[in-house]
């Protein structure tokens, strides 16, 4: 159902109110809507969605024609040659523009149903009160008066009016441009102005939660939202990739040499006495012939046809071009969390500071957690296993004891804590990295011994979170001031076992040269124990504290040699990502907690899963259903097999389909006759692109997946003058065969170089498709092999078909076809033996 722009409020209202009376005004209550109530708001106020995707046919269709504006200029020619008299001419020209755009639409409309489909398997939720229940929903069904819990992560799904604040932080950068986070309360505020940032009840759709938690109530949805209102006027641009500026230059250098060839050959026609229309439908054929119309075609197709088979895997490109920037990646840097493990942290123990299991422990751990339990536990990985294991062993929290604040985990300090309340009295609990709660602990005997004893254990594979706590006072506020003076409670023991399918999948990788390094906030001594057991040469450790004391000369050097990254801090992990780019290396980044967002927006790739926080799911541009290196492996394979045939459909039109336009144009200078009609050129590029459209089917050589390649315009520009005469060479012999052995004209002329020129550039595709020589030792894919055979059967037989006549065609004599064996067999071992030169001179 579309948004019904029905306006409730603006939130300038909302933030003046108390929270009670914002409820009763929206006619809501803390418990939430029932679904019918839901239901009903529904179609009064439409879904929670800004940009909705259409795949809208029409514009698909229309689009063809602005990418390629040839087409149009071409079409008004032929419009006007139709009116003059040349009406058949005039039919299969508008025939073959409409085939030509016909498939680009449909294979384009088939790209853009693919990634919608793709785009739903990773749909936003939220989780919300409904019937007094805790219901996770799409966000698309959120309505006015829902009421959304709000954790570290999330993304704010509507403009809300908050109703309940736990030293909640939020991001409104992407509102505001303001990079300081913003505090927000549930008190009325008096404005006195009507700007956003003095608006500190009302969490604002599209900013996310930095820290803290909340609950709010929906104001305002899709449109009406403060963030639909500005996407309503503005655009955001994305950046260009290396593969799309890789295109633009490619582009550039064909319109060039279009430009330069069209305006020649219309210029010298018309001097040597030509009619000025016929010349200028030759000349506009010749464009369209020199253009490779397919080729945002071939790359569409060849991307979602890449994305169809990663989703089967388990991986989702959120946009297409994302598969390509994978197989450009030579570095990936993962914590070894469900990449290395399985990713199910286990409690495996709870140690009080004498050394006995104590179950009060444990209620520490429950008690000092950010998880949300609703019908699933959802937080950062330690809470909720804490919330697993008790869960399952029926361990219950008391009645009496009750929460009055609490600090998120704090990646700097690596601690969180929590104060809870219990019959008047109060206590201030930690939970932490164990060096950082030891150093805050009052016994420095006790702490060197446990510090041994977390050291062993480390050795054993186990993860270690100690605790403290001690009485404090009843305040308003408490802040990590109070963090000192601890008395150590206890600890927490883990076990986060290595996955079985890591170790190939890390040889794998490195057998696609990529190099990983893992970076995680471990200490060295499990992470280099998880490394060993997976197989991986932990080539150099390098911490979070040596990070800070390196110059960054020194720190370039370190990042390049070391691929263990311990210890360290979210500014640290964003620091190494930068530093490997400004070294040189294509970066992957695989993240999914809100220590992540900064490195996932920096790197090259940003890799997340669908278990992830919502911030680190809208960051990456890759989102896994399954957490594993394997699929990773897989989207490599794919981006570059993307590439190489993306480059094979440019290499083979810069060769035989160029030199065949060329010799078209040399020839229409000598010849008192075109050499060929502008039909029979349309039906040449159109058979052609035909034979090609099965290119992102094509087999790809081994060597050519085993490292990432980059465009290189110097190399298709060498390609285009190396073997586009070549091309050009054969055409000319052709023209003598026909001239003075067959002593041919007009229509036996033009059908004898129509037939040379389709068995060539067709049939070379089998030579330039590979690098290996000869080039029978390369497997084309068998609709490749299919749609070109079958082409060049078809254009063998259209002298002999019932439109021979209407097409400008006749038979040829017998001989030759003798002859076109011998031509055709030739140049293609002259095109391998000049591929074997050239290759050794040049590499892409």
């Amino acid at each position: 159902m579309d948004e019904k722009n029905k306006v409730v409020k603006d939130a300038s209202y909302f933030c003046k109110l108390s929270f009670e009376d914002t409820l009763t005004g929206l006619q809501t209550r803390l418990g939430g809507l029932s679904n019918t109530e839901a239901l009903n708001r529904q179609r009064e106020y439409g879904l929670n969605t800004i940009h909705k995707r259409n795949v809208n046919p029409l514009l698909i269709f229309l689009r063809q024609f602005k990418d390629n504006p040839l087409i149009i200029v071409l079409a008004v020619a032929t419009l006007i040659s139709f009116f003059l008299g040349q009406q058949i001419s005039s039919y299969y020209i508008f025939a073959l523009i409409f085939i030509s755009v016909f498939l680009g639409m449909w294979n384009e409309y088939a790209a853009e149903r693919t990634i919608d489909n793709l785009l739903k398997k990773i749909s936003p939720t939220a989780v919300v009160m409904r019937n007094d229940e805790h219901l996770e929903i799409p966000v698309s069904q959120l309505t006015v008066g829902d009421i959304v819990i709000l954790s570290e992560g999330s993304i704010i799904p509507a403009d809300l009016r908050i109703i309940e604040s736990k030293d909640m932080e939020v991001n409104e950068s992407p509102l505001t441009g303001e990079s300081k986070t913003v505090f927000k309360i549930a008190n009325a505020v008096d404005l006195k102005s009507n700007n956003l940032t003095e608006m500190s009840n009302i969490a604002f759709m599209g900013t996310s939660v930095e820290s803290g938690s909340a609950r709010g109530v929906v104001i305002n949805i899709a449109k009406q939202t403060e963030f639909g209102k500005i996407a309503k006027s503005a655009l955001y641009v994305k950046p260009e990739t290396d593969f799309e500026k890789g295109l633009t230059k490619f582009g550039q250098l064909l319109v060039k040499v279009i430009l330069i060839l069209t305006t020649a050959i219309f210029l010298i026609n018309a001097l040597l006495g030509h009619k000025l229309l016929d010349s200028l439908i030759f000349s506009l054929a010749i464009a369209v012939g020199l253009t490779p119309e397919l080729l945002p075609v071939i790359v569409t197709v060849s991307l979602s046809h890449g994305a169809g088979k990663l989703a089967k895997k388990k991986v989702v490109a959120k946009q297409l071009i994302a598969i390509e920037n994978l197989g450009n990646m030579d570095v990936l840097c993962t914590d070894k969390t469900g990449t290395l493990t399985e990713g199910n942290i286990e409690v495996v123990d709870y140690i009080d500071a004498e050394g006995h299991k104590n179950p009060q422990v444990l209620i520490a751990g429950l008690r000092c957690n950010t998880a949300i339990i609703h019908h699933k536990v959802a937080g950062n990985a330690i809470d909720v296993s804490i919330w697993h294991y008790a869960i399952k062993n029926h361990i219950h929290l008391t009645a009496n004891v009750s929460k009055v604040d609490e600090e998120s985990f704090d990646y700097t300090r690596k601690a969180m804590f929590s104060v809870i309340a219990k019959e008047g009295k109060y206590s201030l609990i930690v939970k932490g990295a164990p060096q950082a709660i030891l150093d805050w602990c009052v016994d420095d005997r006790q702490r060197k011994e446990l510090a041994e004893k977390f050291s062993k254990l480390n050795q054993d594979g186990l993860r270690i979170v100690a605790i403290a706590e001690k009485e404090i006072n009843k305040k308003e506020d408490y802040s990590w001031d109070d963090v000192k003076d601890l008395r150590f409670l206890g600890y927490l023991s883990f076990l986060d076992i290595p996955k079985t399918s890591a170790k190939e999948a890390l040889m794998k990788l490195n057998k696609l040269n990529i190099s990983i390094k893992v970076i995680t906030g471990d200490n060295e001594i499990i992470a280099q124990k998880v490394c060993k057991e997976v197989g991986m040469n932990v080539a150099g450790v390098l911490t979070g504290p040596q990070m800070d004391k390196l110059t960054d000369e020194d720190l370039r050097k370190k990042v390049e040699q070391a691929n263990l990254f311990t210890r360290v801090s979210p500014t640290q992990k964003l620091k190494i990502i930068q530093t490997l780019r400004d070294i040189g290396h294509t970066v992957g980044f695989m993240g999914d907690g809100i220590n992540d967002i900064p490195a996932l927006r920096s790197a090259d790739v940003g890799i997340s899963v669908n278990t992830a926080i919502d911030v680190a799911k809208d960051a990456a541009a890759i989102v896994l259903l399954r957490k594993s290196l394997d699929v990773i492996a897989d989207g490599i394979m794919e981006g570059r097999r993307t590439f190489n045939n993306t480059i094979k459909y440019i290499l083979m039109g810069t060769s035989s389909n160029f030199g065949n336009m060329f010799s078209a144009a040399g020839a229409s200078f000598l010849l008192p006759f075109l050499p060929m009609t502008p039909v029979q050129i349309l039906l040449t590029n159109g058979l052609y692109d035909l034979s090609q459209l099965s290119i992102p089917t094509d087999n790809v050589d081994h060597e050519s997946l085993i490292r990432p390649r980059h465009w290189n315009i110097n190399f298709i520009r060498n390609y285009m003058i190396f073997f586009g005469p070549i091309s050009s060479v054969y055409d000319f012999l052709t023209f003598g065969v026909m001239i003075y052995i067959f002593h041919a004209q007009n229509a036996l002329f033009q059908t004898g170089w129509f037939i040379e020129s389709m068995a060539t550039e067709i049939l070379v595709v089998f030579v330039i498709r590979t690098s290996r020589s000869p080039f029978f030792l390369s497997k084309p894919s068998k609709w490749l092999l299919g749609t070109c055979v079958g082409i060049v059967l078809v254009s063998l037989l259209l002298p002999f078909s019932p439109l021979a006549g209407t097409l400008g065609l006749v038979t040829p004599p017998p001989l030759y076809f003798f002859i076109l064996i011998i031509l055709v067999s030739t140049y293609l071992i002259l095109v391998e033996f000049m591929k074997h030169i050239f290759l050794r001179k040049y590499t892409l």
